[in-house]
């Protein structure tokens, strides 16, 4: 398990919470209203060296495989500081702040001056992250980013994404671009598609206790949509055999295309996800 000196908790009341591990500024933990709407596998290993399984991981600045460094990048691997503590703002919603600036080992994969400012805000029923980048070098940078959001569900196979139809999509299991039918999209295979210039918006249904989570996203212009299945799960030390079952990653990001981030800019996204 996690060490509490790794954890911030940010708790509205209400049996409504955050939990952050700062390995990654990794929300490992989002209770609404008592119910855990996020999955994370009981292999995950917390053990600040292996990027944790479940929750909602930060990709920085790569997205898949990486020639310069580690798949998915750093920041999901990387100590991310408490720009602010919880507080609560005006609406009575919670706010934590987290950053992660570069840094020897960074620049040695990465040779770019940034900060990442991650901001998670805690509302009755939703939750946002608003994930900002500053260039804080002097040449322009190219990055791509995501939130691997891993969402619960009693039964994957009864879980359905909506605003994927008639959309291009890189499927990175069997190759190629195709074009999406459906109006819902369901998983019963091992999964890793790459949705191109998606809606803002998308419902996924099933979810832990029968609820439905909608997905709204700004400026994170494709969705990922991933499960491993059967075999995959079973070769990966950090995942429960059967646990696929039990999860679907429905993920706002900026990486069919890389952004190019001039010197002295920043870039903003965000998403907000709500439970009905």
């Amino acid at each position: 398990m996690a060490s509490p000196d790794d954890l911030v908790v940010v708790d509205r009341g209400e049996n409504t919470s955050l939990t952050v591990h700062l390995y990654g500024a990794t929300v490992i933990s989002w209770k609404c209203r008592g119910e855990e709407i996020l999955f994370v596998s009981q292999k995950s290993l917390f053990d600040n060296k292996k990027a944790i399984r479940g929750g909602i991981p930060v990709v920085f600045p790569c997205f898949g495989p990486w020639d310069l460094g580690p798949q998915h990048g750093f920041a999901r691997i990387s100590r991310w500081k408490v720009e602010s503590t919880p507080q609560k703002n005006t609406a009575g919603d919670m706010v934590a702040i987290f950053s992660l600036e570069d840094s020897d080992k960074t620049r040695a994969m990465w040779d770019f001056k940034f900060k990442l400012i991650y901001t998670l805000t805690l509302k009755e029923t939703a939750f946002q992250m608003d994930f900002k980048v500053e260039n804080k070098d002097s040449k322009p940078f190219p990055f791509t980013c995501l939130l691997h959001t891993y969402l619960g569900t009693p039964d994957v196979t009864k879980s359905g994404v909506t605003g994927l139809n008639k959309l291009t999509y890189v499927d990175k299991v069997k190759g190629g671009e195709h074009q999406e039918s459906r109006d819902v999209v369901t998983v019963a295979e091992n999964y890793d598609r790459v949705y191109k210039s998606t809606p803002d918006e998308h419902s996924v249904s099933g979810c832990v206790g029968g609820k439905t989570v909608v997905v709204k996203k700004t400026n994170f212009p494709d969705t990922v949509v991933w499960n491993p299945w059967k075999d995959k799960a079973a070769g990966m030390s950090d995942f429960g055999d059967d646990e696929y079952t039990n999860m679907i990653c429905v993920e706002a990001g900026y990486v069919a295309k890389p952004f190019v981030l001039g010197a002295g800019k920043s870039f903003e996204a965000s998403q907000l996800l709500t439970v009905i």
